[in-house]
């Protein structure tokens, strides 16, 4: 069984028992999340199983999209409602106008500085097991891409946005980040992943529903369609499994590499991977271009 599927995480589990409860359902040897979601936080979590876990890199990279619901006028160390508070902001009114012009300053490619509480590692351990200690180091900014950012609904001290964003991204520096802009600090108090590429909360499933809701479950190809598609000849295919390169000119099928395939928000750079099919049509592999070559990158045992 090797499948990835879109659960619906709940709140106040860690992604690594959503996992667990997810391999325990389908009853698998290996299981793995592409991208940790906190115990405060709900939404999609894709969880690969068996021979799917080769390729939680190439779905850990898909860009996001959160709503998230923020409280203006604090701040707190882990900046959501589970940490302490550290500052609080005097009376303040903020026109939703000056809410908008000041969220515009945080659209496109910006530098964040991750959170303390985080799974970042500094010389092998957690920034969070530091944090538990009272212990803050200097954290490096990171170039990240919010692709849209969107006021859902404001009412004061509480505002809910719809971001759309790159790998990486912490939403709580995000919000903490824009309450320091406004002047009032802010933390966030509700948080929902609501896709991962083209994989929707929609089309998700809760762990009580599995594994029956099979909207929810996509094969390792269908969960790779936004890499573009090349089927090899038969001698290409076998090459190919042995770890040789393949010329471009012995696929069978049409690959058009001046127009890749989107899956959701702005134009993404062109991925120099590809999936690999046989003359069967079966997708046997993940390879990479270079130049007029193929090579493989990963090799599925299905």
């Amino acid at each position: 069984m090797n499948l990835v599927v879109c659960l619906n995480k709940k709140l106040s589990i860690t992604s690594h028992d959503a996992v667990s409860a997810v391999k325990k359902t389908f009853k698998v040897r290996k299981a793995g999340h592409t991208g940790t979601l906190d115990p405060a936080a709900t939404g999609v979590l894709l969880v690969c199983l068996n021979e799917a876990t080769k390729i939680t890199g190439y779905l850990s990279d898909l860009d996001k999209e959160y709503v998230v619901t923020a409280k203006l006028g604090e701040s707190t160390d882990t900046y959501d409602s589970e940490g302490i508070v550290t500052k609080r902001a005097g009376a303040f009114h903020i026109a939703e106008s000056e809410l908008e012009d000041i969220i515009k300053e945080f659209t496109g490619d910006i530098e964040q500085v991750p959170p303390m509480h985080s799974a970042i590692k500094v010389a092998g351990r957690p920034l969070y097991e530091l944090a538990r200690k009272g212990i803050e180091i200097e954290r490096k900014p990171r170039r990240i891409s919010i692709n849209s950012l969107e006021i859902l609904r404001f009412e004061s001290p509480f505002l809910t946005l719809r971001v759309g964003c790159s790998k990486g991204t912490y939403i709580r520096s995000l919000c903490n980040d824009i309450g320091n802009a406004l002047g009032t600090g802010a933390y966030v108090t509700d948080l929902s992943r609501t896709k991962v590429g083209s994989f929707t909360i929609e089309g998700s499933a809760a762990p009580d529903e599995l594994p029956y809701k099979t909207k929810a479950l996509y094969t390792i190809d269908s969960a790779l369609a936004h890499l573009q598609e090349i089927a090899l000849d038969s001698d290409a295919s076998k090459r190919a499994k042995n770890g040789n390169p393949v010329r471009l000119d012995q696929q069978t099928g049409p690959h058009d590499r001046s127009s890749p395939p989107r899956t959701s928000g702005p134009p993404a750079p062109r991925s120099p991977f590809v999936r690999l099919k046989d003359h069967g049509g079966r997708t046997f592999g993940i390879g990479k271009i270079n130049k007029d070559f193929i090579k493989i990158e990963r090799l599925f045992n299905i």
